[in-house]
């Protein structure tokens, strides 16, 4: 029974929210609170909901200031040159554009944090889709395509999970699948090639000239990053709509302008928040930061609290300023924190409960005994959908062992079981239970549901290449 209602209750979700009719804070909240009630447990809900925002809060903490951080970072200039080189290499190019916006999340991927990437990614990116009225989903797919790859390294999360789990060497783990996974990420790139002709098919090519042309003195400022304060809530499909009528005709620069309303002109070279004679000590801060997430020298939360504290001290003395920069960042800390806790609601009834345990242990028992030698080709299949609907932290240490078990019985070692189990991460970093995807579609101003709708397909496809690339090489 409980097996049967957790599958309900996560296909209710995503129906919903695939169909908007409910925002996905909402539905996080109130369809949990409801099978709760279903499954006779309704007394126990406030239990499950402060067991699973205690366990998500220290996320919440470090995905808030980390907004914070890079937000200032990108308001002060650091990552300016960056952005200038995309530029120079997209050429108003819609398929260079989703090219380099693949290429930009696989290397910034290399800190290991999922919502560090697509802070980057976005805040770069983002004036060019705008501009030139590109489907926003594209650019939020293959962001987090590219980093559900690089998220495999040892330092990002799944790869020491699964070591944990079942007492092996992460590096044993890892640099055997090192093939495998760069033929998953050459997938992305393929598929950002494919996506990209698609969008310049539809949009035409304009000059970088075209696109960087100043927008009326009229048109609001707001820095790339920074919350407009509007709530806007525009979707990728609904850019798609307004850009229809202009296919194969991308040549006016004025037609291809974004309206006033807004409220971003990319990175303005004259923005008063630059600081161009700090820009070594915040290129040195990140540098350290990033070097002391990577070596673990404190809690991550704690190294983003000092650190966004250390940046507003140095970079904006006075007081009204670190104010100003607070605020023009608070829509995206609020988006983002409030629906991580609103995961919270359904993780903690999902795990409070035993749905994820009567549903892991339905899904193993009901393997064939036929397919026991191939335990890790079932691993890495079962691997997409369960970190799909599942914390990592659930499948590593829940399934993941009773799946090692069963390989061993009939001759899979546990290292191939362990590989086999990375497969899922690219479906897995657009889960709805994955905080950083909402740091991801809230910058971008997607709804949940059309990212949803547009990656699932191409992210689990992604994931097949991986698994047939590991066996294909032997490594699983």
């Amino acid at each position: 029974m409980l097996t049967i209602l957790g599958f309900t209750m996560i296909a209710t979700f995503l129906v919903l929210i695939m169909l908007k009719k409910m925002s996905p804070i909402a539905a996080l909240v109130l369809i949990p609170a409801l099978f709760c009630v279903f499954v006779g447990k309704g007394a126990k809900l406030g239990d499950y909901v402060i067991d699973g925002v205690t366990s998500l809060a220290p996320t919440a903490a470090m995905l808030m200031f980390a907004i914070v951080y890079f937000g200032v970072m990108i308001d002060v200039g650091l990552f300016d040159p960056i952005v200038r080189g995309i530029l120079k290499f997209c050429k108003a190019d819609p398929l260079r554009i989703v090219v380099g916006t693949a290429v930009l999340a696989a290397i910034v991927s290399l800190d290991g944090d999922g919502s560090t990437t697509f802070m980057i990614t976005v805040s770069a990116m983002y004036p060019l889709y705008k501009r030139l009225k590109m489907s926003l989903v594209v650019m939020t797919g293959v962001a987090a395509m590219a980093n559900g790859v690089m998220n495999t390294l040892p330092w990002g999360g799944p790869t020491a999970r699964a070591a944990t789990a079942l007492k092996l060497n992460a590096s044993d783990i890892f640099v055997p699948m090192i093939p495998a996974l760069a033929v998953g990420l050459l997938g992305v790139l393929v598929l950002a090639y494919v996506l990209g002709r698609r969008e310049r098919k539809r949009l035409g090519v304009l000059t970088l000239d075209e696109v960087l042309v100043e927008e009326p003195a009229e048109s609001e400022t707001v820095l790339v990053g920074a919350g407009t304060g509007k709530g806007n809530g525009a979707s990728g499909v609904g850019n798609d709509r307004k850009a229809t009528g202009s296919s194969g005709s991308g040549t006016d620069a004025d037609a291809e302008l974004p309206d006033e309303d807004d409220g971003f002109r990319g990175l303005d070279p004259n923005r008063p928040t630059l600081r161009p004679k700090l820009y070594w000590f915040n290129a040195l801060l990140t540098v350290t930061l990033l070097t002391a997430m990577i070596m673990e020298w404190l809690p991550i939360p704690v190294l983003f609290l000092l650190g966004a504290a250390l940046a507003l001290t140095v970079n904006f003395p006075h007081m009204p300023d670190q104010k100003a920069r607070l605020g023009a960042h608070a829509e995206n800390v609020l988006n983002v924190s409030g629906m991580v806790f609103a995961a919270a609601v359904f993780t903690g009834v999902l795990q409070g409960t035993g749905m994820v345990d009567h549903m892991a242990t339905w899904l193993v028992g009901n393997i064939p005994d036929g397919m026991g030698p191939h335990m890790a080709f079932v691993t890495g299949v079962l691997s997409i959908p369960l970190t799909y609907f599942m914390s990592n932290d659930g499948f590593y240490f829940g399934i993941l062992p009773v799946l090692a078990e069963a390989g061993q019985a009939h001759g899979v070692s546990s290292l191939e079981i362990a590989r086999a189990s990375l497969v899922g991460q690219p479906l897995h970093m657009s889960s709805p239970l994955v905080p950083a995807v909402y740091v991801l579609v809230g910058m971008a101003k997607v709804e949940f549901g059309d990212h949803t709708r547009f990656v699932v397909k191409w992210a689990a496809l992604t994931s097949l290449v991986v698994l047939g690339a590991g066996i294909l090489f032997g490594i699983i």
